[in-house]
């Protein structure tokens, strides 16, 4: 009779473990999934960070490019006036 309680007893105490053990599971899951969103949204932030200051840097490079290209154009404009 006390080796059947006994066996009872533990398997009541394993069940009951593996509830909480799920439970605790599930909230680790869930702490994981709020972290990854978050590294997400940093990473998405420092991506747009970039790409704008990609976008500034080509404008600054384009206009110097122009300026260079208006620069020669002139060079050549005087070149064709001397001859």
């Amino acid at each position: 009779m006390k080796n059947i309680l006994l066996s009872v007893a533990i398997a009541i105490l394993l069940v009951s473990c593996k509830e909480d053990t799920k439970e605790k599971i599930i909230d680790a899951s869930k702490a994981v999934g709020a972290e990854v969103k978050e590294s997400i949204d940093t990473v998405k932030i420092n991506v747009e960070k970039a790409i704008d200051t990609t976008k500034i840097k080509a404008k600054e490079l384009i206009v110097k490019g122009a300026e260079k290209v208006e620069e020669g154009a002139k060079k050549v404009k005087e070149k064709a006036a001397k001859n």
